[in-house]
Order: structure tokens, then sequence, then C-alpha cells
């Protein structure tokens, strides 16, 4: 059985999440429509466990 995250736990995947999308997106040559998805997607797959995690508490 999995440890819920805690509160400081979550900020920091938060934060980690955030500074890889300002990588991404100041690097990027373009912003089209892939890395949009992409970086949607990749906020689903994060802040969602994130949310349930701190809703359970």
């Amino acid at each position: 059985m999995r440890r819920p995250l805690s509160k400081s736990q979550s900020v920091c995947i938060m934060l980690l999440w955030v500074a890889l999308c300002y990588i991404v997106l100041t690097t990027a040559e373009r912003i089209d429509g892939p890395v949009i998805v992409t970086l949607i997607i990749s906020a689903a797959l994060v802040f969602i466990p994130v949310i349930k995690s701190l809703k359970r508490r």
C-alpha cells in the first residue's frame, strides 16, 4: 500500500514541474501543438495524484 504524499513532497513535486515547464518553454524554438499537448498531459500526470493526496488528509 502506498503512503500519501506529505505537503512538503507535494510542493516539491509541483515546483519541479513548474521549473521543467519553464525550461521547456524558454528553450523551445517554437511553441506549437505537440509542446502544448505534452505540457497538458504532464500537468495531468503530476497534479492529479498530488491533489488526490492532499484531499485525503
